[in-house]
């Protein structure tokens, strides 16, 4: 009798804990995680804050970069933890795609510091991860079954430069149009509108 009424004990403590746990997931998810290759589209970021940022645009969401920060001094691993810290309090994962999101490394462990090439092993005894930032920000959106927007920096979707984690998942839209003189604007009706959706789904 001890037993089984220590066994439904444990049961319910174990329920209560997933609860919790599940709450806390779907409470505190309130920001907007955005990724991209920091080298190459910087520019598409910063469109997306200027939008956000003024009182004539309606594009509405709260960074999730703003939560915590690493030094650029940082390993990949604890930089990979603090990335993911931010995903966790994150409703939306919004990644820009450019001509070389693909193929980007950083955030790889063979380019940290404390990798050693011959053992291929971390020095400070961390799990070895190789896949780059975007990479692993991307698994952990769809780990996380928070909402997805991939946003190309182009006129066109063009999903072979998309990671594949997210290439089949989600909104993908253009940030930009191709204007009569051949040139490329940004496209705020088309982020609006890939926001507006994905808040709709």
């Amino acid at each position: 009798m001890y037993i089984l009424l220590l066994e439904i004990m444990v049961k319910k403590q174990f329920q209560l804990q997933n609860f919790k746990e599940v709450w806390k997931m779907t409470t505190y998810r309130t920001k907007t995680y955005i990724a991209g290759d920091w080298d190459h589209d910087e520019d598409a970021v910063n469109k997306l804050h200027q939008w956000n940022n003024s009182n004539y645009w309606s594009l509405s969401f709260t960074d999730a970069h703003e939560l915590t920060q690493s030094s650029d001094s940082s390993s990949n691993c604890s930089i990979k933890a603090s990335l993911k810290k931010r995903m966790d309090a994150s409703k939306r994962f919004v990644l820009i795609v450019g001509d070389s999101t693909n193929t980007v490394t950083a955030g790889s462990c063979s380019w940290c510091g404390s990798y050693n090439s011959h053992t291929y092993a971390c020095a400070k005894s961390h799990s070895v991860d190789y896949r780059s930032y975007i990479k692993y920000e991307c698994d952990k959106a769809v780990e996380a079954g928070i909402k997805i927007i991939v946003l190309y920096k182009a006129a066109t979707v063009n999903k072979s430069k998309c990671p594949e984690a997210v290439k089949n998942i989600g909104i993908h839209a253009p940030m930009c149009y191709r204007d009569t003189d051949g040139k490329l604007y940004w496209d705020y009706t088309s982020v609006k509108q890939a926001f507006d959706d994905s808040d709709n789904s």
